[in-house]
């Protein structure tokens, strides 16, 4: 397994990241799986054994089952892994039980640190963007967290290329403030849109850039295709919400391609989904998730495989996302003026254009 720091931190974490929200399958995530406590600690095993020591969950998953799960499997072994947590989902009706506040963050961390079974988080995320919170609060609260011993680092997920931005500047420059060091972003060979702000944001901020879901919350599975509908045990047939799907044709396309790249390798399509997204530019960690031991030994085989150029282009330009301005524009009259973490989805457009030479 290789090992990067996080972002602009010495935090080294793995390439792979075990994500749990398979873990439990209660309270609404029963389509997600349902890996119980024994079978999860042999989970945990299977990855330790392979490299991977940073484990992924959220208060949300489940509603806290999964944490719950995850700390039964961690239990004697806290000195070997990494974890992870998020907040910010509203999970209960009074009105403070959600978002980015002071309020919700101090009380939903030492909710999760009793669940998970620790007296700290290595790494906590607000889970997504709370716009009726003032920035500094909640950068305020992580840095007091961090202080206090309850977190080593913090990150945000499911933020705009704008709002990253503000947190991060705001909290450099802030003397005492402690800003965070990644972002975690849905991010596939179909869904594209993040390399529009959020990668390259990411990476020139200096914030590392984590990958939830590459394939899709089931989507590339390997068993939805054209002539294909997802079993009823799976997220995409047991009537999983997500995700927004922008174009089915273009869905089946981004899958035919998986399809004929795999069988060159005699993989399956998540493992080349899975080693798409890892060797992207601009990609840190991948956080990849398993309902059983079967998937997950495959899912970590993934890691191995090796994509040609012809490929990885294969794949690439089947899904490319559109050069809405300014990118048609930038690609058009300013192209060598670009940013190096911006560059080769550049090219994509002048591609798209047909101005590549």
């Amino acid at each position: 397994m290789e090992y990067i720091n996080l972002g602009n931190s010495g935090l080294r974490v793995p390439k792979y990241i075990l994500g749990t929200i398979p873990f439990s399958g209660t309270n609404g995530f029963e389509a997600t799986g349902n890996v119980k406590e024994e079978e999860a600690r042999r989970m945990v095993d299977m990855s330790l054994e392979a490299g991977i020591n940073m484990f992924d969950t959220a208060n949300l998953y489940s509603k806290g089952d999964s944490e719950r799960v995850l700390g039964a499997a961690i239990k004697g072994r806290r000195d070997e892994v990494l974890i992870n947590s998020k907040t910010g989902f509203k999970l209960g009706d009074e009105p403070n039980t959600g978002g980015a506040s002071r309020s919700n963050i101090e009380a939903s961390i030492d909710q999760s640190l009793q669940r998970l079974g620790t007296d700290y988080l290595d790494l906590y995320f607000v889970h997504l963007w709370d716009g009726r919170t003032p920035v500094e609060e909640t950068i305020e609260t992580m840095t007091n967290l961090i202080r206090k011993g309850k977190i080593r680092y913090w990150g945000v997920s499911n933020y705009s290329g704008w709002a990253l931005a503000k947190t991060h500047t705001i909290a450099q420059q802030q003397a005492g403030y402690i800003p965070p060091i990644t972002q975690q972003i849905y991010y596939t060979p179909e869904a594209r849109e993040a390399e529009y702000e959020l990668l390259p944001a990411g990476t020139e901020l200096g914030v590392g850039n984590m990958i939830w879901s590459p394939l899709g919350e089931g989507l590339l599975n390997g068993k939805i295709g054209r002539n294909k509908t997802a079993p009823e045990n799976t997220r995409q047939g047991g009537g999983w919400s997500e995700p927004w799907v922008q174009d089915q044709e273009r869905l089946y396309q981004v899958i035919d391609a998986l399809e004929e790249v795999a069988a060159n390798h005699n993989a399956s399509v998540p493992q080349i989904a899975y080693t798409w997204v890892k060797d992207r530019p601009n990609v840190g960690p991948i956080v990849i998730a398993a309902r059983n031991e079967e998937q997950l030994k495959e899912n970590i085989a993934s890691f191995d495989i090796k994509l040609t150029q012809e490929e990885h282009n294969l794949i690439e330009s089947v899904a490319r996302p559109l050069p809405l301005y300014p990118n048609w524009d930038r690609a058009m009259s300013s192209f060598e003026m670009g940013s190096p973490s911006e560059m080769s989805y550049l090219q994509g457009y002048k591609q798209s254009m047909g101005l590549d030479e």
